[in-house]
């Protein structure tokens, strides 16, 4: 199954990802943001951030194993 992209974070930041092509996970808190990435895909290749939730997913984005992540400007 080949990679895809995935936009996690607030959806009113996210909607036009959906038209992308892009697999929208919407989480309008931190703990909704920490459960949607634990739960991502086996196949997700490139994870696109709100600010908000890079900032809720703090080290987790450090870890080697897991997928690019692309956080949107401010």
């Amino acid at each position: 199954m080949p990679d895809i992209v995935v936009a996690l974070g607030e959806q009113a930041l996210l909607e036009g990802f959906r038209l992308a092509g892009a697999s929208v996970h919407a989480a309008e808190t931190d703990d909704d943001v920490r459960r949607a990435w634990t739960a991502l895909p086996d196949n997700a290749g490139v994870v696109i951030l709100t600010p908000r939730a890079a900032g809720a997913l703090g080290g987790v984005l450090a870890d080697p194993h897991s997928p690019m992540t692309v956080v949107l400007p401010p």
